[in-house]
């Protein structure tokens, strides 16, 4: 009879500790998670004023703003290179977040709970694409009001959402820091590295075709994003050598993330 009681409390323990649908996604984790982002004043002060104030620096009051760069003008153009650069620092910032969380535990603590490793890294991707996402809005809406001109409404869509969609790369980048280096460490390591990632990508600075820099930065995370989100306007021939590099760094930033999440927590 007691046999019979242990093996039922067992199998109700099992059912009970079962892995819910998944791998625990759900709704409320992500509102919790982009609370806390949105809570963040010193985050949302860098990822949403400056890029639109560099956008204002060299995007407005500049000589060449007027001049045509394909289907719209210079100030467009500098206005997607701000969004893209806005979306990659809140993307990178939202997931570098993770590295509070560690020195507080709180990953470790997660591991005791049904959440798997790669949900809780698409969760925290997603929450800081969603930050991206207003960084995008509003560089694109200071330039709707300024110099930023586009032959059809069709473009401002079409460069909006590529650059916003670009901003995946650097949210698992930004994961991937936060979980390999300490928390007091990595902001002051990611801010510089992204200023000098944006450079070489070419996202500052158009790269001339052929030259020894536009082979280098073939390499870079930004290149693809970059070239993808400037070429509706730009009228640059489609290349799916810009889709691979996206999908490479994507898959190299992501693995690195997951891998770290089971690393640092392996011992709960």
């Amino acid at each position: 009879m007691s046999s019979a009681v242990s093996q039922t409390a067992v199998a109700v323990d099992r059912a009970a500790r079962r892995v819910p649908a998944m791998g625990g996604l759900n709704a409320t984790l992500l509102r919790i998670e982009l609370m806390r982002v949105l809570r963040n004043k010193r985050t949302m002060i860098f990822t949403l004023l400056m890029p639109a104030l560099f956008y204002f620096i060299f995007g407005v009051g500049q000589d060449y703003s007027g001049e045509n760069a394909g289907r719209g003008n210079v100030s467009a153009y500098i206005m997607i290179s701000m969004a893209a650069y806005g979306a990659m620092i809140a993307a990178t910032g939202g997931g570098a977040m993770v590295a509070t969380e560690r020195a507080q535990g709180w990953s470790r603590q997660l591991r005791l709970t049904p959440l798997s490793p790669v949900v809780y890294v698409f969760v925290k991707m997603l929450t800081s694409m969603m930050l991206g996402a207003l960084a995008v809005v509003v560089v694109f809406v200071f330039g709707a009001f300024t110099k930023a001109h586009m032959d059809t409404a069709t473009l401002w869509v079409v460069t909006a959402l590529i650059a916003w969609a670009g901003s995946i790369v650097f949210a698992s980048f930004g994961l991937f820091m936060g979980y390999l280096l300490p928390s007091e460490n990595v902001m002051q390591v990611i801010g510089p590295g992204l200023a000098v990632l944006a450079f070489a990508g070419g996202l500052f600075v158009p790269l001339t075709d052929g030259s020894t820099l536009q082979k280098i930065a073939q390499f870079t995370p930004m290149y693809g994003i970059s070239s993808l989100a400037h070429a509706p306007l730009t009228g640059d021939s489609f290349q799916w050598t810009w889709v691979a590099n996206v999908a490479a760094w994507l898959l190299i930033f992501g693995g690195g993330a997951v891998w770290r999440f089971r690393k640092d927590t392996a011992r709960v």
